[in-house]
Order: structure tokens, then C-alpha cells, then sequence
């Protein structure tokens, strides 16, 4: 294992990296915007609750199977493991993942249409597992311009595939194996040929696939400790689904999947800012990944107010589109019974803050601060299904919004004091002698 500082930066600049990132999270974040549109225009609200229940089953499961590799990997500017144990750890933990949601399936009581909506969607979760897996390889390298890329085309082409399928049978589950296709499809034709240049160059894309492809390392002592390091990280990104999808698990018990599909085309909208901030928050991570193992204090902390500062104003936008535009862009995008401009308002107060603890997390995890997380996300979460519990057979939809506002909260303040931590830590670090410096321990 190297213990040498790598230099900054080796691939593409941070400019062009939040360019290529940001147009590949638009396309992306509007197809999958678009998808929740066709269900709701070409079949109904139950259509749409079908649609996002199997997402809210089938996300924690495999939010937690990625144990956050991709990150880690992009953070690991000192290459203490290499792609192949990435790669490996990330495989079995996808087998492992779908073998979860099908005994989900199995003992929850969901049958018919709604049980293979499920499991389809689980097969989708594991062909963007695997392909998340190069991500990690290609934000390693600084070159998220082959993440974007992907993006590009996965986007479009997976809105055509789900279309497709629930057009020609208005069945929500053909429309997610037609979503299932076209991942594969993009996951072979390109994640797989880009990732296997850039581990070899002289490999070349010319040919239609490369002879040598990337492969995974089956070494269980190294599988043992990167699982070890990568676990609570795991943890927090499944907590992290759970809270935005422990509302949705109250309103399809309590209240029915009609109410669920009002509240998720609405929630949709959620997913529009955050290509800013995924962008962003992604294409910094190496950098400040750098300018940490450097011990530059002063880049750090410049990059990390200009990353809290995007969040602060995009939540702003959001919630001033929703004050005063609210009801007639509901109505435009998917129809008069989905016209509920308050409940607008309260979800994206909720994305708001939510942009600003993912920014937040961004800082701390390329400070390498790891283990604050898992507390942390446990609280939120609790705070979240508590609140859920209360509020949603109270204020119906409206208290479901104001539950997520709750749980943001709690994260916003969390994140903050360990990003504060981690700056005061790195000043601390700069002032001591270089030998002190060298076996400091945060």
C-alpha cells in the first residue's frame, strides 16, 4: 500500500467534470421524471403507486448491497485497494441483494402483478449495481465524462423500454422489464468496454469489446476489511432510502395506492435539483478527497462552502417554484387530481434541506469520516418514522411532507457538525510538525 500523497488532479478538470456530470444527471433525472409522466398520463394514479412501491421495496435493499463502493473508491486517493476488490465486494453483494428481495416478496403477503413489479424491479437495482461499479473506477480517475456518457444514453433509452412495455400491455411490470433491458443493454455495449480502456488504454474501444475485461480479485482477507470499512457506509445509504421512502410504506398501507401515486408523482419533482447537486457533489469528491490527504485546509474549506452554498440556493428555487407556480404545473405535467400546490411546498422545503445535507455528506466522506455517519442516519430515520407514525393518520399526505421536513432537519444539523469537525481537525492537523502530522488520528 502506497502512503505517498498523490499529486492533484490526473484526469479531467473539476470544471469539466461538473459539465459533463450535470448534462448526464439532467438527461437522466428527466427520463426518469418523463417515466413517472407517460404512467400518469397513459394509466392512472394506481398505475404510478404501483410503480413507486416497488421502488420503495426494492431501494434500501440495494442502496445497502452498494455499501457506498463507489465513493469510497473515488475517495481512495492513496489506492489502498484496488478495482478488482471493488469489483469483486460489489458483486456478491448485488447476488446477495437479490436474493433478499425476493424472500421480501416471498414472506410480505405481495402477489400477482405488484410481487413481479418487485422482483423486476430488483433485476433493474442489479444491472445499475454493477455498472456502479465502474462509475467508482471512472470517478477514481477523475473521468466522469464516461459516467455522463452512459447517462446520456441509459436515460432516453430506458424511458423508451419502460414506455414500450406498458403501452403495448398496460401492465406496470412489462414496463419495467422493458427498463431492465435497456440497462443491460448499456451496461455491456458501454460501462463495461470504457472500464476495461481505462484500466488498459493500449486496450483501445475500436474492436466491439475488449480481449482483456475487467475482472474482480478474490482475495478474502482484502474482501474482509474493505467490507469492514465500507459497512457503515452501507448502512447510512440504506437509512438514508428509508427516509424518503418510510412515507411512502405508511401512505400505501394506511391511506391506499391511489393516495401513494398522488404523493410520488409529486415527490418526482425532487429528482430535478439534484442533478446539480449529484453532479457537483460527485465530480468534487476526488478533489476534496485530495486536497484532505494534501492537508490543505484552505482549498478544503473553500470547495466545501461553495458545495453548501449551491444547496442552500437550489432548495430556495424549489420552494419558491412550488409558492407560486405549484398548482398549474402539477396540472401541466400530469393532470387536475394531481393539483395539490401545499403539499408541493412542503415537499420540496423537504429536497431543500435534503440538497444540503447530501452536500454536507459529500464533505465528510472524502474527509474519510466514515463511522459518524451510521449514528447519525439512525437517528434521522427514526425521527422520520416516528414523525410518519403521528402525523400521516392526522394530515394525510400533508403529514407525510412534514415528516421528511423533520428528518431532513435533524440530517442538515448532523452533517454540518461533522463537516465543521473534520475542518477544524485538518487546521489542527496543518499547524503540527510534520512528524506529529504524519501519525495524526482523526
Amino acid at each position: 500500500m502506497s502512503t505517498s500523497v498523490p499529486n492533484l488532479p490526473s484526469g479531467l478538470s473539476l470544471r469539466a467534470n461538473f459539465s459533463w456530470t450535470f448534462v448526464g444527471n439532467v438527461v437522466n433525472a428527466a427520463a426518469w421524471f418523463a417515466m413517472t409522466i407517460v404512467l400518469a398520463k397513459l394509466g392512472s394514479p394506481e398505475h404510478v403507486g404501483q410503480f413507486a412501491l416497488g421502488l420503495a421495496v426494492t431501494a434500501p435493499v440495494f442502496m445497502f448491497a452498494t455499501l457506498r463502493l463507489r465513493d469510497l473508491q473515488a475517495t481512495d486517493a492513496q489506492q489502498e485497494y484496488l478495482f478488482g476488490d471493488y469489483f469483486a465486494l460489489r458483486l456478491i453483494t448485488t447476488v446477495l441483494a437479490l436474493f433478499a428481495v425476493a424472500g421480501i416478496v416471498l414472506v410480505s403477503g405481495y402477489r400477482g402483478e405488484m410481487a413481479l413489479v418487485i422482483l423486476a424491479h430488483g433485476a433493474s437495482k442489479a444491472s445499475e449495481a454493477v455498472s456502479d461499479a465502474f462509475y467508482g473506477l471512472f470517478m477514481q480517475q477523475e473521468r466522469l465524462d464516461r459516467i455522463a456518457k452512459s447517462l446520456i444514453i441509459k436515460g432516453p433509452l430506458s424511458l423508451i423500454g419502460l414506455g414500450t412495455g406498458f403501452y403495448l400491455t398496460g401492465s406496470v411490470f412489462w414496463g419495467v422489464v422493458g427498463l431492465v433491458i435497456a440497462r443491460v443493454v448499456i451496461m455491456v455495449g458501454y460501462d463495461i468496454r470504457n472500464a476495461a480502456v481505462t484500466l488498459k488504454p493500449s486496450a483501445g474501444l475500436n474492436s466491439l469489446m475488449p480481449k482483456e475485461l475487467p475482472r474482480p480479485r478474490w482475495h478474502a482477507q482484502t474482501l474482509a476489511r474493505l467490507t469492514w470499512l465500507a459497512l457503515p457506509l452501507g448502512f447510512v445509504t440504506m437509512l438514508i432510502s428509508f427516509n424518503s421512502n418510510i412515507p411512502r410504506y405508511f401512505i400505501e398501507g394506511q391511506l391506499g395506492a391511489y393516495q401513494l401515486g398522488l404523493f410520488s408523482a409529486i415527490a418526482a419533482f425532487q429528482k430535478t435539483a439534484p442533478t446539480v447537486v449529484q453532479a457537483l457533489g460527485r465530480s468534487a469528491s476526488p478533489r476534496l478527497a485530495k486536497y484532505y490527504a494534501a492537508q490543505n485546509a484552505p482549498a478544503f474549506r473553500r470547495l466545501t462552502f461553495r458545495l453548501v452554498g449551491i444547496g442552500v440556493l437550489l432548495g430556495a428555487a424549489g420552494v419558491l417554484v412550488a409558492l407560486l407556480i405549484g398548482r398549474p404545473l402539477l396540472t401541466l405535467f400530469y393532470g387536475p387530481e394531481y393539483a395539490l400546490p401545499v403539499l408541493f411546498g412542503w415537499v420540496m422545503l423537504a429536497a431543500g434541506l435534503d440538497y444540503i445535507a447530501t452536500m454536507l455528506l459529500f464533505v465528510i466522506t472524502s474527509a474519510r469520516y466514515f463511522r459518524i455517519q451510521l449514528p447519525l442516519q439512525l437517528l434521522t430515520t427514526g425521527a422520520v418514522a416516528l414523525a410518519c407514525f403521528w402525523l400521516i393518520p392526522w394530515a394525510g399526505l400533508q403529514g407525510a411532507a412534514l415528516a421528511l421536513v423533520i428528518g431532513n432537519l435533524i440530517r442538515v444539523g448532523g452533517t454540518f457538525g461533522a463537516a465543521w469537525h473534520a475542518q477544524h481537525a485538518l487546521h489542527r492537523r496543518t499547524k503540527l510538525p510534520e512528524a506529529q502530522a504524519a501519525t495524526y488520528n482523526l
